[in-house]
């Protein structure tokens, strides 16, 4: 079994990792009933992978209104 070298990324692959990974993240930040609905396709017509990477309402019941029932 070989094994590769790992190397530390260069700084501007760095930064577009970490830019990557905190879009990424928010998405974690998404109650479970609008995941749901997401996959489902019962999302609002105006909901897209760009709206989701702007910041969403903390408390659930809004993203709900927000988001899906938009």
């Amino acid at each position: 079994m070989q094994f590769r070298k790992w190397s530390h990324p260069s700084r501007d692959q760095a930064r577009f990792t970490l830019s990557y990974l905190t879009r990424m993240l928010r998405l974690t930040l998404l109650a479970p009933d609008n995941v749901a609905a997401i996959l489902d396709g019962r999302q609002g017509p105006d909901v897209t992978l760009a709206l989701l990477m702007e910041p969403v309402p903390a408390e659930w019941t809004e993203q709900f209104q927000s988001l899906v029932a938009a």
